[in-house]
């Protein structure tokens, strides 16, 4: 089965939607009425499974065991959609995430 995944570098630099040799694609412009639509972004470092007894046993100091590992890609999800993976960085006092590969769905189009 093959992988859905794409890596960041196969987009390339371009910031442009389309070309105007191609006046059947949209542009950055014709977006304009979305530019302000809000989204939850989140950024997923793990998950753990547990019993109710095991969750109420969970006091202050108590270690959350993830299912990844140091090292691994996150998931970036978008209105709880999965769109990428990154990477955690440090930027100044807070933590944030380089995106190393977007996730092609079936229904992106393309």
């Amino acid at each position: 089965m093959p992988s859905d995944d794409l890596a960041l570098e196969e987009f390339g630099d371009s910031t442009a939607l389309a070309t105007a040799d191609d006046p059947g694609d949209k542009t950055a412009s014709d977006l304009a009425p979305v530019f302000d639509v809000p989204v939850n972004i989140s950024a997923v470092l793990g998950k753990a499974h547990m019993s109710v007894a095991q969750l109420l046993k969970l006091n202050r100091g108590s270690v959350l065991e993830l299912d990844r590992k140091v090292g691994e890609a996150i998931d970036i999800f978008v209105n709880n959609r999965l769109v990428a993976r990154g990477e955690v960085v440090v930027v100044e006092d807070r933590l944030g995430v380089t995106m190393t590969e977007i996730i092609k769905t079936e229904d992106s189009g393309a």
